[in-house]
């Protein structure tokens, strides 16, 4: 009767971390669960009923659990009317059939819980082509339908319910067909953004990237350094689509900080390959912010999760990087002393409150030193016709002065090594 709840009301969710007995973890089962339960949190589609770990002694290949710990469960999700079960870890198709008979409710793994979120999340044109691609990849191995419902309300997969296998051929079909036409949207879409780098080439800035686990604080950071109003919340991936806006530090040199999606341990796959496009700007970076949340408990493996994506997508070692151990204002004054203490003794470690500002210029002044490097006074010497070289060096703030000549101007520049490429491989005049 009352059509506002039926239509608002969302899914019954229950969150389940199988800790698997002699397995090599990665971190705590507590803190897997939280994690979880975050991202859960994260579909406003879903109301989370509870979570829970389950420890196995082993894995069961046909529905995970054994039968006593089954029917346990079942009773549980009846007695608190739970509609959809995310199960924090890998479920083959066989595993996900066997559950979702034996519990009468729909199951999500953790792959597909993200592929969820990214579908919700994302925004541009080419961030919404790539989570489709990666979502059909993991469809057509389960070939589940969309709940009609979750689609009348977003833009969503739909992975989280269906009504079930039915017509696979038919289905696989379909998926393949959309994934050619996907892919066909996709590759125009890539050309525009080569097109796109190709024009800031031409008056290139330096980039500087914002990595980091997710809500580790990149966008509040992004927005306190650019004065933008990208959206940032205590959410588990928050930001999906990258932002890029220019800034002028205070030296008077411009760059170009770029907000990326946040990472997570065990990223989907797909994902990983799907977004290569959407983090190419972390390749093409002149310095990396690896933007930590410092009061997390499990900060240091967010760390490692971190390096091995970033290695798995091809940055190179090369490329500087700081980390920022963010969110300081969150630690206990003891432990915020020890903190202190470990950040002294490593020059490649800047501490602040992206939320209050706390540390923010010595943040500036380094990325000021980084990406300013040393610089060298030099003569060089222009002919009248290029005044579009000599409109550059002057645009770059390096002249330090000019002397008119019969064929042309000698300038006296102070410049960095970075600048004297991109001027040697400008456009020359025609």
């Amino acid at each position: 009767m009352d059509t506002a709840d039926s239509r608002d009301r969302r899914t019954r969710c229950y969150v389940i971390h199988p800790d698997i007995q002699g397995a090599d973890r990665k971190r705590a089962p507590e803190n897997a669960l939280a994690e979880a339960v975050s991202l859960a949190h994260a579909l406003p589609d879903l109301e989370l009923v509870d979570g829970q770990v389950v420890t196995l002694r082993a894995v069961q290949p046909s529905a995970l659990f054994g039968s006593g710990k089954l029917d346990e469960l079942d009773a549980l999700f009846k007695a608190q009317e739970v509609e959809l079960v995310v199960i924090d870890g890998p479920v083959t198709p066989v595993q996900q059939r066997n559950l979702e008979q034996a519990w009468k409710v729909k199951c999500l793994d953790r792959t597909g819980l993200i592929l969820e979120i990214f579908a919700d999340r994302a925004q541009t044109r080419e961030g919404v082509l790539q989570v489709e691609l990666a979502a059909l990849s993991y469809q057509r191995t389960r070939l589940v339908r969309a709940w009609t419902h979750l689609e009348r309300q977003r833009g969503g997969l739909g992975f989280v319910g269906g009504p079930g296998e039915t017509q696979i051929e038919a289905d696989r079909r379909a998926i393949d067909e959309a994934v050619t036409r996907i892919k066909r949207q996709l590759a125009k879409v890539v050309k525009t953004r080569a097109l796109h780098r190709a024009a800031r080439a031409k008056v290139p800035l330096p980039i500087v990237a914002l990595v980091g686990y997710t809500n580790a604080g990149k966008s509040t950071l992004f927005n306190r350094l650019t004065g933008a109003d990208v959206f940032a919340q205590d959410l588990l991936f928050a930001t999906l689509d990258p932002t890029m806006r220019g800034i002028t530090l205070n030296t008077g040199q411009q760059i170009i900080l770029s907000d990326t999606v946040g990472f997570i341990s065990d990223l989907p796959t797909q994902l990983v390959a799907a977004f290569r496009a959407t983090l190419e700007e972390v390749l093409a970076a002149d310095l990396i912010l690896h933007v930590r949340d410092i009061a997390h408990p499990e900060t240091e493996q967010q760390a490692v999760d971190v390096a091995t994506i970033m290695a798995d997508l091809g940055v190179a070692e090369t490329t500087p990087q700081f980390e920022v151990w963010n969110k300081v204002d969150l630690l206990q004054p003891d432990r915020r002393a020890t903190i202190g203490a470990q950040a002294t003794r490593r020059d490649d470690v800047l501490i602040l409150s992206a939320q209050t500002g706390e540390g923010f210029d010595p943040l500036i002044q380094t990325v000021t030193q980084a990406l300013d490097g040393v610089r060298t006074i030099e003569e060089i010497h222009l002919p009248f016709e290029d005044g579009r070289g000599r409109a550059w060096l002057y645009d770059q703030g390096v002249v330090d002065g000019e002397e008119p000549s019969e064929d042309g101007v000698t300038l006296t520049v102070n410049w960095t090594a970075r600048q004297r490429q991109a001027f040697n491989t400008r456009d020359q005049p025609s």
